[in-house]
């Protein structure tokens, strides 16, 4: 019997249903020592938040906790469900009133004080965030929002099985087994959510451990049916149904053995042969039940995200005092080079305790003996190279415009190698680098570079790399591994550790902050699977989240 799959090609590519969507977090609010707008009573507060509008300076409500009444201390029940990206800058805003009347008019009511942060802050915090409120009166008292990933099955199964005297379906030969893995839904249909590899020309397959989220598998129902069918493959993608058998996500979990030892039964073969027993055996030879961390778990144990940058000062730029020139610094609008850094670098300082930066240039000529250097600080202070923020490296980098010559050639392995010896000390998961490379031309040491990116793709490294101007950056892609893993002398990288970005595919916008957010999306959104790739590589857990305590007083509960 032939039951046609189309053109599905059995392993390789993504497992389908195995893509996670966006992770949704939940905020708790709680106040303290707010202001008493009541005469005869406390206050009855209320929080209204606010989330920013991507691309404007406006703020829209998007949430209301219950409203209290008669404290300065509430503790608020309904919790705010939000989506979380690492790519973006979430801005939010949280306002307290004291609620005078059943009217739904923020106006109506008295402004207790108000709190902004991002989201990032809120995670990178420990989960735990407290911030002094702004507003009538010079203290108004303290805000803690409490951010906590929602609690979703996360264990990942990782299972192998072999088969044994499979019917023979190929007259010329043997059958090319493999096996179809499918969960069952509410109307008794199954959806196939993993294939194994095919195994040609046997009867006695022993197929590859595969790994499968429970939620694919099972819809993290351990008690859920799985029928897992199998077929002969053929190459023209009609291929030959063998059998079936069906068991459950807890029955795999109990290991090898007798229960987890299936006949392989074609139904169809069964009813027209009284003396049909099975199609062969399929048997479990190893089970593995693990939890799949999440990129916040890891944030929220207190992982850094250390961020550097580093800056063209080539010729090919194009003398900075001319308006032609990418260095070109407009009174009236930022250049390439200052908005890619504020883009990427405003994201990635919410995850950094301190916000200290180094900041790097590569390809001028630099005081005081104007020798030609590609790992130079954008300060010029070697001892303490580290700028405040977004606003310390923009001011770096202006410095450095008017202290260097611009010059040559584009070489990237030696800022690449300079982050490596950093990265290199720090394998234990306390601290991921992020090196942001802005550049206007192709680089002349790619062998270097491939190189130096292959060495540190072991290490706890992303590089991300901004192409500006007009250059054709097609030699580029080669380092962004997403396609074909990279490899320098034999040797391959062992994670795609590089982003590469055309700057232009951003821009054809007025908005400037619109097209920032872009790139900033655009370039960051692979972090999380690259740094998750690292930790799981090296087998590194997430440590035990950290704690934060808000001041209280003598009149204020602890939070």
């Amino acid at each position: 019997m032939s039951q046609g799959f189309g053109g599905m090609d059995p392993g390789g590519g993504m497992d389908p249903g195995q893509a996670i969507p966006a992770t949704k977090v939940e905020l708790t609010i709680s106040a303290r020592e707010l202001l008493n707008k009541d005469v005869l009573s406390q206050s009855d507060p209320v929080c209204v938040v606010f989330t920013h509008r991507l691309g404007t300076n406006e703020y829209v409500e998007y949430f209301r906790t219950e409203m209290i009444k008669d404290t300065l201390n509430p503790d608020f029940v309904r919790k705010v469900i939000i989506d979380y990206y690492f790519e973006e800058t979430q801005k939010l805003k949280f306002e307290l009133y004291d609620i005078d009347s059943p009217s739904k008019d923020l106006r109506n009511h008295d402004f207790l004080g108000a709190a902004q942060c991002t989201l990032g802050e809120i995670m990178s915090a420990g989960g735990q965030h407290v911030m002094k409120l702004s507003g009538p009166k010079k203290d108004c008292g303290k805000i803690k929002i409490r951010g906590e990933e929602m609690s979703e099955c996360r264990d990942v199964l990782t299972l192998q099985f072999k088969c044994e005297n499979l019917d023979k379906m190929d007259f010329f030969g043997k059958s090319d087994p493999f096996l179809v893995f499918s969960r069952s839904n509410e109307d008794s249909s199954f959806t196939i959510c993993h294939k194994t590899e095919v195994i040609k020309k046997t009867l006695n397959p022993t197929f590859r451990p595969f790994t499968i989220l429970l939620r694919a598998l099972c819809n993290a129902d351990y008690d859920r049916n799985i029928k897992v069918d199998c077929y002969d493959w053929n190459s023209n993608g009609t291929h030959d149904y063998i059998g079936s058998f069906q068991t459950t996500a807890r029955e795999l979990t109990r290991g090898p053995g007798h229960s987890n030892t299936y006949p392989i039964v074609n139904e169809d073969k069964k009813r027209k042969k009284k003396s049909y027993k099975n199609s062969g055996v399929a048997m479990l030879l190893h089970v593995k039940v693990d939890q799949q961390f999440s990129f916040l778990d890891y944030i929220r144990g207190g992982c850094q995200i250390a961020a550097t940058v580093a800056v063209d000062f080539t010729a090919s730029n194009g003398d900075p005092r001319q308006p032609t020139s990418l260095h070109y610094m407009n009174p009236y609008q930022p250049n390439h080079y200052q908005r890619a850094i504020h883009s990427v670098v405003e994201v990635l300082q919410d995850y950094d305790a301190d916000k200290l930066f180094p900041a790097l240039g590569f390809g001028a000529r630099i005081p005081p003996d104007h020798r030609v250097s590609h790992e130079f600080f954008l300060n010029g202070n070697p001892s303490n190279p580290f700028c405040e923020g977004v606003e310390g490296i923009e001011q770096a980098y202006q410095q450095a415009l008017h202290s260097v010559t611009l010059y040559g050639p584009t070489n990237f392995a030696p800022v690449i190698n300079h982050i490596t010896r950093f990265a290199a000390a720090k394998r234990d998961g306390s601290e991921y680098f992020i090196l942001l490379i802005i550049t206007d031309g192709i680089i002349t040491d790619m062998e270097q570079t491939k190189e130096a990116i292959v060495s540190a793709s072991v290490l706890p490294l992303s590089i991300i790399i901004v192409g500006v101007g007009k250059e054709d950056f097609a030699k580029m892609e080669e380092l962004d591994g997403d396609d074909v893993r990279l490899s320098s002398r034999g040797r391959f990288a062992q994670r795609d550790i590089v982003q590469f970005v055309p700057f232009r595919d951003f821009e054809g916008t007025d908005n400037i902050v619109l097209s920032q957010a872009r790139l900033a999306k655009e370039v960051l959104a692979e972090i999380p699977d690259q740094f998750l790739s690292y930790m799981k590589a090296n087998n590194i857990r997430p440590k035990p989240v950290r704690t934060a305590s808000m001041m209280s007083s003598a009149s204020a509960p602890p939070m």
